[in-house]
């Protein structure tokens, strides 16, 4: 069974495993292009590199990932009733207060990011607090705040840099593929074209395999930490209520990317769908479906 200590420890495994992978696909890749181009250096360049990657990711990924959102930090005189509503919740989790964001955006969504809790943030959009009541909000701000417990936000935030980073490193070796140099010329012509083809292999399995890190990270860490917020709040059906204002929503987060779309509360690109591709649909979305979520809120409402 799951558990907040046994899925804080899992995060921690996923987040190593995860840098170690990218630092050897870096250097797998570094491998190929060294040989291509016959230039060792390459090779050194890539090592290197990638462990720069790996110590940028770790200290800096929150902040590249709300500079992205287009958050603005915010104060309690400007926000005193989210501030109010947040500091409480986290009292009651027993963790410290995050720094509070606002982005300025009519759709309304919300996120959590940061290394550990005592470097963490919370960012909701304009639309989140003109859309939402009292016990919707909170019910947000406690998964939000979930997040950070269950010490998710530095596996999602680093997932953001690393599967950005491999999906422009697979543009750029595709698009020099077909457009840029090919070597010496006096280089054997068999070996230059198994470099070329391991080329592009890696430049259209990078973002596939980008893709997969993401999906599987994020669906099982919402249902914990819709459960998780429900416990802080004691009160399931104001997160339920919220969740379902906030996948009606028809309009489009004007900032979203898919890069950070599984940082959000709610998937910005992902609507409700049904019909012949509803199932094949769901197989990639990051979120599970707010049906299912407001499903299982309602379930707990029952109990708590």
């Amino acid at each position: 069974m799951t558990t907040l200590y046994t899925q804080q420890d899992k995060n921690i495994q996923k987040t190593w495993i995860l840098m170690a992978s990218f630092l050897v696909f870096l250097i797998l890749l570094g491998w190929l292009t060294s040989q291509y181009f016959g230039n060792s250096y390459i090779l050194y360049f890539f090592v290197a590199f990638s462990f720069l990657m790996n110590f940028f990711s770790y200290w800096y990924s929150d902040k590249i990932v709300l500079k992205m959102a287009g958050a603005k930090l915010t104060s309690r005189e400007e926000n005193k009733e989210l501030w109010n509503a947040l500091e409480n919740l986290c009292i009651t989790a027993g963790i410290s207060v995050p720094k509070l964001y606002i982005i300025e955006d009519l759709a309304p969504n919300a996120f959590a990011t940061g290394r550990d809790e005592k470097h963490a943030a919370v960012a909701v959009t304009r639309g989140l607090l003109d859309m939402l009541d009292r016990n919707e909000l909170e019910g947000v701000l406690a998964h939000e705040i979930s997040h950070i417990r269950n010490r998710d936000i530095l596996l999602m935030t680093i997932v953001v840099v690393l599967v950005g980073f491999v999906t422009l490193l697979s543009d750029f070796f595709i698009r020099h593929t077909f457009f840029g140099g090919r070597g010496d010329n006096d280089r054997d012509g068999g070996l230059q074209l198994i470099f070329l083809i391991a080329g592009i292999v890696l430049s259209i399995l990078a973002p596939i395999i980008a893709m997969v890190v993401q999906l599987a990270i994020s669906r099982k860490r919402e249902f914990l930490a819709d459960a998780s917020g429900a416990l802080l709040t004691r009160y399931p059906e104001g997160l339920a209520s919220a969740l379902q204002k906030i996948s009606g929503y028809s309009g489009k987060l004007k900032r979203a990317n898919h890069a950070t779309a599984h940082l959000y509360i709610s998937d910005p690109f992902c609507k409700s769908k049904s019909g012949l591709f509803s199932s094949f649909h769901k197989l990639f979305r990051t979120h599970p479906p707010v049906e299912e979520r407001v499903a299982s809120l309602m379930s707990r409402a029952k109990v708590i």
